[in-house]
């Protein structure tokens, strides 16, 4: 299975389903007088896809996504045997990374993983200290800096990944190979997905939420001048 970036922040920022009901504000205060709630259905209420029909697929679909989030922080995917939850996620990440992509300074890791540099710098620190990883002058510039996994580290890495791949046998025994294939191919996508939504600009909010945002709530719209 390819490595994939983690996706359970991403699921965990998400807004929740069925926690208000149609209409009300979140901040408790009253809907505008002169803007009454719509009701379920209406284009107002729903966007994109969900226009079409595909909302109750799209509920479960986000109903999925956050119980495969839970319970994958809950057992972290760590694999099975002695090395169980052995290593967190951010290091096996970072392990990952530099063994697919060899050695590479603190923003180009950053940059791939999608994550700030100062991040990265403290979570390789203590992958430094234990000899996971090790820094090494640039092969093309003597004075950069570029983090590098150590021998330890990639055995380390096998010896987790392979704790890994058993336990995705054992989860996914019954399935066949076209079914494994298919899953891990849209898993990959969907986890592109989210990546591209987080990095690049925020999606565009709809007229009808700006409109009432641009009034306090409980005041009459400004008169055209």
């Amino acid at each position: 299975m390819p490595p994939t970036q983690d996706m359970t922040s991403a699921v965990s920022a998400s807004p929740g389903s069925g926690s208000e009901p149609p209409g009300s504000d979140p901040s408790g205060s009253a809907p505008l007088a002169s803007a009454p709630a719509p009701s379920v259905g209406t284009e107002s209420v729903v966007t994109g896809d969900a226009r079409t029909g595909d909302a109750p697929l799209l509920d479960a679909l986000q109903h999925q996504v956050a119980v495969f989030a839970r319970r994958a922080e809950q057992t972290r995917l760590g694999g099975v045997g002695q090395v169980r939850n052995s290593m967190d996620r951010a290091a096996y990440l970072l392990l990952n990374r530099l063994d697919l992509e060899g050695p590479m300074g603190v923003k180009a890791l950053a940059a791939g993983m999608g994550i700030d540099s100062s991040t990265v710098t403290r979570q390789v620190a203590p992958l430094v200290d234990t000899g996971l990883v090790k820094r090494t002058s640039h092969p093309e510039d003597g004075r950069a800096v570029v983090l590098e996994l150590s021998v330890r580290g990639l055995n380390r890495l096998e010896e987790v990944r392979s704790s890994r791949r058993e336990l995705m046998s054992q989860v996914t025994d019954g399935w066949t190979e076209e079914e494994r294939e298919s899953f891990c191919t849209l898993l990959t996508r969907f986890n592109s997905a989210l990546s591209a939504r987080q990095s690049g600009p925020a999606p565009a909010e709809p007229a009808a939420n700006r409109a009432s945002a641009d009034e306090p709530a409980g005041t009459e719209p400004s008169p055209a001048s």
